[in-house]
């Protein structure tokens, strides 16, 4: 009988460890966990308070079908918060969680890696001197089933969140929570955006303005996708030239004069001919007389750092994933998509694409440890749940996007919205002169043009990795900012 009883209170003991191990794995639909610190920003104190914490997400009928993950610092020592800027972070994927500027770019830590953003060990974290933080709070948001942000509702359709403008509607409503609760409606308001995050971004400053009536005074896109813009066919295909003239000219494989010059002496130059030469040479096809072509071939072999044999073997067209492939081969190597300065081997040095992207690899192994560490000993927020750095997102309902018209209607129907793109220039993913492109088709009047602005690194889709980069294009955010705050009763007008 005592056999019996105590074989019983063990199972029953070790069904309560199961019952609170699986509640721990669970997301909390609402929790919070404040801290206090202080960082160093060009040369001065800055005091935080940091929250750490989830938010949800409801459905029509007020029931939570989600919950998001948030971390929204707030400089402590200011107490005019409706004349403090209030910066809304995302990253993109659309799978991926907001680590990579968090933890990298704008926040007030950033992972350990060297000056030209290769992984250290020990993985770790240091406080970052660059963050924008001294100019402006910032809260970074995980999506749906990124970062630690998850379903609660299992009956409710994954169409809810995946899809291009799902997850528009449903973080515009969490936005329109996390600045009611925390009384921002006041304070100047800005969004920044990351790769598909500006995709997001640029829906989210229209949704928020039409169906929630908030304005912002500015929208960051940080290594911008098309955004619904159109480009395909020959405007695609000639528009990658100045990418692969900046990365050849990087691994120095460009013909000795070429070489011997600064890239912002050599991109100008691809740039024009780009426009001016190769676009309407394209757009003739096979039209296009045999002659030309040959030039137009030996023109863009001198450009890119490619053989005219296989450029004309690609009738002047080549891919990307060729290019990352191609312009190393004869060292046996790959360069990398993200960041065409990694070097990467693959199994064999033939085939038209490379086995996998040397940049992002790279980059994974040195932020999830950072990030979990920093959760759990800085922000001290403390759960089982994985961090999701890419998280199950898929279907992901890509249906009629029109983000980039969206934004630039945003910004005809407000005039206090302004728009900076910022690029890197060895970004294959998302490359930088695509995002000129970008803006040039926004605005086609000419009539925003004074609210549009660009800037470069020589760095890649994550130009902050670069520690140079890393205080300029930050420096370039808190400018951004200056600039587009209206002076003293300056009105809303055109």
């Amino acid at each position: 009988m005592i056999k019996k009883y105590l074989l019983s209170a063990s199972l029953f003991l070790l069904s309560l460890t199961y019952v609170s191990a699986q509640e721990t794995r669970q997301i909390a639909v609402e929790s919070s966990k404040v801290t206090n610190n202080e960082v160093t920003i060009n040369g001065k104190r800055v005091p935080y308070k940091a929250t750490a914490g989830t938010k949800p997400v409801w459905n029509e009928d007020g029931k939570p079908i989600a919950s998001l993950f948030y971390t929204y610092y707030e400089r402590s020592d200011v107490s005019d918060r409706a004349s403090r800027p209030l910066v809304v972070s995302f990253n993109g994927g659309p799978g991926s969680a907001s680590i990579w500027m968090h933890l990298a770019y704008t926040g007030p830590y950033k992972l350990n890696i060297d000056d030209e953003g290769y992984p250290l060990q020990p993985y770790g974290y240091s406080k970052n001197p660059h963050s924008i933080l001294d100019v402006a709070d910032i809260v970074f948001v995980d999506p749906v089933n990124t970062g630690y942000s998850r379903i609660v509702d299992k009956e409710t359709p994954r169409s809810t969140f995946f899809g291009i403008n799902a997850d528009i509607k449903y973080l515009a409503d969490w936005v329109n929570t996390f600045v009611t609760r925390q009384n921002r409606w006041a304070s100047p308001k800005y969004l920044i955006g990351e790769s598909y995050g500006t995709t997001r971004v640029a829906g989210l400053v229209s949704q928020l303005q039409n169906a929630h009536w908030m304005y912002f005074n500015g929208v960051i896109l940080v290594s911008p996708t098309p955004m619904g813009l159109e480009r395909n066919g020959p405007v695609s295909d000639a528009n990658y030239l100045p990418y692969y003239a900046a990365t050849a000219w990087y691994h120095k494989v460009l013909p000795a004069d070429l070489q011997a010059k600064d890239l912002d002496e050599i991109l100008p130059e691809v740039e024009a001919y780009t426009l001016d030469v190769l676009l309407p040479a394209m757009a003739k096809g096979g039209s296009l007389d045999p002659k030309a072509r040959i030039e137009i071939a030996k023109k863009m072999a001198y450009y890119s750092g490619l053989s005219e044999k296989v450029i004309l073997e690609h009738n002047l067209a080549v891919p990307t994933g060729f290019f990352w492939k191609e312009l190393l081969r004869d060292q046996g190597m790959t360069i990398g998509r993200l960041d065409s300065r990694y070097r990467g081997i693959d199994k064999s040095d033939a085939g038209e694409r490379y086995d996998f992207d040397p940049a992002l690899t790279s980059w994974n192994h040195a932020f999830a440890p950072a990030f979990n560490l920093y959760a759990r000993n800085v922000l001290e927020y403390e759960t089982d749940l994985t961090y999701n750095l890419f998280g199950p997102v898929n279907p992901w309902d890509r249906s009629n996007e029109n983000t980039g018209e969206q934004l630039a209607n945003a910004m005809r129907q407000n005039p206090y919205l302004h728009v900076m793109t910022q690029s890197g220039y060895f970004d294959g993913g998302t490359d930088y002169f695509n995002a000129k492109y970008n803006m040039w088709q926004m605005d086609q009047n000419g009539k925003l043009k004074d609210r549009l602005s660009f800037k470069a690194y020589r760095s890649g889709h994550m130009m902050y990795l670069r520690a140079e980069d890393l205080k300029t294009s930050n420096d370039d955010i808190r400018e951004f900012i200056k600039n587009s705050l209206p002076g003293k009763g300056v009105p809303a007008k055109n």
